[in-house]
Parts: structure tokens; sequence; C-alpha cells
């Protein structure tokens, strides 16, 4: 019901009460009795008034009860009625603050890692993402990304090798080629981080206590599982590249012949075409690597490292992506250093998603409340061939 109503009504009503006033005022000037005409058109007036006051007071009690029922509604009716994101928020907010238990659990949902696009956050779940794949260069080099709602062990296939086609005779049989598969166990493991929060940070409610969680978890998130990706996809790589020996860890000088940007070009080829096409075929290595790579030069005196020329997107070598990722090891002797090719090859797996813990006893004699993230997760590569290494020869 609209309150404009109401109000109309009220407008009205004021209009009939001041020609009664002047009525009544008439009368008594003229010395007139309530008698006849004058009596028939006070009654007609006061029977307005009655109308429009019983009108009025329906109304007004039609839109308080409205108002009751939404307030109820709000607090018992469905869920339905707010967005995912703005229940999530409320629900966090609350568990911070210490209204909704000692347990908060944040499924990750809906999140996709694409080499050189950002992610736009949305709710809790993709900011604490968001600032996972910011904080681990193999994440952000478009790795896949696998929610399972529970951790036990999955059997993946993984291809070692393809199919071929070959040359047939008119009648002859055609000669099977199959592609070659094998199996890798997908497991997760679990991992934990603490944080103590003061009470006046999780009491202000100008201090977004969501926010903070979301950037200390999901760095500590980035680092923990993009540590163990990168770990499975050294192991998973095959040799493309090996400087020569006496190279000190380095590529060798800039002016000699297979030394240097050869090498990259080498370690770029090694890769298949159909990798090397894909919107996740990218550079993977450290930052002393880099600065090392930075400085190496063409035949021409160019140098191979093409800065980004907008803000966000990623440095490029041969129009490839480069990713600086910590826990690549540094280039030195015997090392595999650079990493390059498909890293969709690469299934990140999160089990159950992110729980949160909240103690309030803990930090008691300092006035904190204590928060624990607990995630479960797991890598594994399922194309042998998507991944080559550059390595540093032994001296």
């Amino acid at each position: 019901m609209s309150a404009s109503l109401i109000a109309q009504l009220v407008e009205k009503r004021l209009k009939v009460w001041e020609q009664t006033k002047q009525h009544l005022d008439t009368v008594e000037k003229e010395g007139r009795e309530f008698t006849g005409e004058a009596d028939e058109t006070y009654k007609r007036l006061l029977g307005e008034l009655d109308g429009y006051d019983e009108r009025i007071a329906e109304l007004h009690a039609v839109e308080k009860r409205n108002k009751d029922f939404e307030a109820i509604r709000g607090q018992y009716g469905p869920a339905a009625a707010k967005t995912p994101e703005q229940t999530e928020a409320e629900n966090l907010r609350a568990f911070c603050r210490g209204e909704r238990g000692k347990s908060y659990e944040v499924e990750l949902r809906d999140i996709t890692t694409t080499a050189g696009a950002g992610l736009i956050p949305q709710g809790f779940h993709n900011e604490l993402w968001q600032y996972a794949v910011e904080e681990s260069g193999i994440l952000s080099a478009g790795v896949d990304v696998w929610n399972t709602t529970s951790g036990e062990q999955i059997k993946v296939p993984r291809v070692t090798a393809y199919s071929t086609v070959a040359d047939i005779t008119e009648g002859v049989a055609i000669t099977e080629s199959d592609p070659t598969f094998s199996s890798v166990n997908s497991d997760v493991s679990k991992r934990g981080y603490l944080i103590e929060v003061p009470t006046e940070f999780i009491q202000d409610s100008a201090f977004n206590i969501s926010t903070y969680l979301a950037q200390w978890a999901g760095r500590e998130l980035g680092n923990d599982v993009g540590s163990n990706a990168v770990t499975v996809a050294l192991a998973a790589a095959s040799a493309g590249a090996t400087t020569a020996g006496g190279t000190a860890g380095g590529l060798g000088a800039q002016n000699t012949a297979d030394r240097g940007f050869d090498y990259l070009i080498t370690l770029f080829h090694s890769v298949l075409a159909p990798y090397r096409r894909r919107s996740s075929c990218s550079w993977l290595m450290a930052d002393p690597t880099a600065a090392m790579v930075r400085k190496v030069k063409s035949a021409d005196g160019v140098y191979v490292w093409e800065p980004a020329t907008q803000a966000g997107q990623p440095d490029l070598i041969l129009g490839k992506p480069v990713q600086i990722d910590t826990y690549v090891p540094d280039a030195a002797v015997s090392v595999e250093s650079i990493i390059f090719g498909d890293f969709s090859s690469l299934k990140v797996r999160i089990a159950g998603g992110v729980r949160f813990e909240r103690s309030d006893d803990a930090g008691f004699n300092k006035d904190v409340s204590t928060f624990r993230a607990i995630v479960r997760r797991g890598a594994v590569s399922v194309d042998a061939n998507a991944l080559k290494t550059l390595t540093q020869a032994a001296t």
C-alpha cells in the first residue's frame, strides 16, 4: 500500500475540516438555530470526516502490518531474498564479531585462472582467491582449479603420448594408433594458518575485517598452493634446453652462437605448437632468473624481454606472458630454473573450500581473537608433453 494514498486522504480530510469550522462560525455569527439546512450541512460534513478517518485508519493499519511482516520475514524468512554474496558477507561479519559460532566454511566456487586476465571479486570466496592468484605466479599462469567437496584420493588419467595418423593403401586395414595413457593419483594434504586480531579491529565498523581476512588467508593460501604446484610442475616437465658447460649458471655470452637468447628460442620450440597457441602457455621463473633474462639481447642488440604496455598485463618473451614465482629455483649450476609451456595441464585441487575457525580464549590475556584457516590442497599433472624446462649445465 502506497503511503502517498494516505497522504492524499489526509489532505482531503483537512479541507473538509476547514469547511466544517467555517460552517460553525457562520451559524454562530448569524445567530441562527442549529436546525433545518444548517443541521443537515453539519451532519453531512461530520459524515465525510468520519469516512475519511475510517479509511485513513484502515490504510495506516495495513501499512503497519506490512512493515511488521517484512521485519519478521527479514529475520526468519528464506535466505533466497538476498543474493549469495550479501548473505555470505553478513554471515562472515557475524562470525568475525563472535555472533555466529566458532567455525565458518568458505566454498571457493566459480573461480577461474586465465593467463593475463584479472579476477573480479564476487563475495568473500573470490576475493580470497584473487589475493591467492596475485601472490602466486603459477596460479596466474593458467593452471586449472578443481573444487571437490571431499578429499579422498582420485585417480586421474594422464596423457603420455598421442595417437598418430599414417598413410593407408586401398583395401588395407588402418593401423590402430591409440593415445598412450597412464594415471596419477590426486591427493590433498591439510594445511593451516593462524593469526591474532585485536578486539578493537573486530568491533570497529570502519575496519573491514572480512577484507583483512581475505588478504591474509588468500596470500598465505597462494604461497602454499603455489609452492606445491611448482613442485609438481618441475617433476612433470621434461628437458627442453640445457645450457653449455662453463656458463656459470647463466645463459652464456650474448655474442656467442647457441648462447643467451638462443637457449630461450630452443626452449620455446621444444614445446609443441598446439600447446604454445593456448592462452595458458607461459614462462615461469623466479625473480633472480628474471633479472638475468631481462639482460639478454638478440643478435641485433634488442632486449628479448618485452615490458607490458598496459597496467595489469604481464611482460612477454617471444609473445608469451612471463609469470614470476618465488618457488621456482633460482638460476644456478645443474638447476631447472625456467619452466615453459601449457600450465592448464596442471590441476590444482581444493577439497572442501577453506574452513575458518575463531577462538576468543587463547588470546584472552592480550584481548585478541585468534583466527585459524584450514585448507586441503593438492596438484597433479595430466599431460607429460605440456611443460618443458631450461637447465643450467654442470660446471
